[in-house]
């Protein structure tokens, strides 16, 4: 399939804390309608060790696909991409050992051919809206969605714990090798919209603010505008996110005619 975006929107913020340890890729004033390959990071270790982290992650990750992809992102594909990843973050805190312990969340976002690949390590989600409503969300790698699976606490509970921001994986290094959840989204429409974000977003906005702000068929810029103003100044983590419009969706050539060949074939 041929899938055609509009302009995405992106925005990176600090929030409240004296540095912002999330970064993303591309950056906002480099995106273009052309563009392929999202990431949205969230690095944890503090003293400027989280900054590192993400940018490090989307670097990588980015030279990796750049490099070495031919064809779609499978799942063994981007486990390969990690290790690639783990390995430098390795040889990074091999250098300078003040870095040791750095960590960072990672989502990835593909739009190939086959469909849309997702990935994510972490905390930081991925969601498909479509008419406002989510079709798709991805499940936090963290201690309280851990906790409130296993029915030890409810989903209030989860809002207010005190480990809410622990979580259970993250790029680390290659002693400690992680692995992502990967999922193949083929179920696209014209007007849907996918939206990655780090942790911060949600101090603020709930599942169901968001869908509120994806169902008033606002411009991404003026959802962007929206989003910012609900956090900026209210919220005490780093906020980053990605807007990514789907504008059209074509069924490629050969699976038409493929399609065609086999309804003729019993006629």
């Amino acid at each position: 399939m041929n899938i055609t975006i509009g302009k995405p929107c992106a925005i990176s913020e600090k929030g409240s804390k004296v540095n912002n340890e999330d970064f993303i890729f591309p950056l906002p004033e480099m995106v273009n309608t052309n563009q392929r390959l999202f990431l949205v990071c969230d690095g944890v270790g503090g003293a400027e060790k989280g900054e590192i982290a993400s940018s490090l992650a989307c670097e990588l990750f980015q030279t990796y696909f750049s490099t070495f992809l031919e064809g779609e992102p499978t799942s063994d594909f981007i486990a390969k991409a990690l290790r690639y990843t783990e390995a430098h973050f390795e040889s990074y805190v091999a250098e300078h050992p003040e870095a040791a312990g750095m960590a960072t969340t990672l989502t990835m976002l593909y739009i190939g051919y086959s469909g849309i690949t997702l990935a994510h390590i972490g905390d930081s989600r991925i969601y498909q809206f479509r008419n406002g409503e989510i079709i798709y969300q991805t499940e936090d790698h963290s201690l309280v969605n851990s906790l409130y699976k296993s029915g030890k606490i409810n989903s209030e509970e989860m809002l207010h714990h005190p480990q809410r921001n622990i979580i259970l994986r993250a790029i680390q290094g290659s002693s400690q090798p992680v692995t992502a959840d990967v999922a193949l989204i083929q179920d696209i429409q014209p007007g849907d919209y996918f939206f990655m974000c780090t942790d911060g977003m949600m101090e603020n906005l709930t599942n169901e603010t968001l869908s509120l702000v994806f169902k008033r068929q606002l411009s991404p810029d003026a959802m962007k505008d929206l989003m910012m103003e609900s956090c900026d100044g209210k919220t005490r983590d780093n906020f980053s996110f990605y807007i990514i419009p789907i504008q059209n969706v074509q069924e490629s050539a050969g699976i038409k005619q493929n399609i065609l060949s086999f309804f003729y074939s019993f006629i």
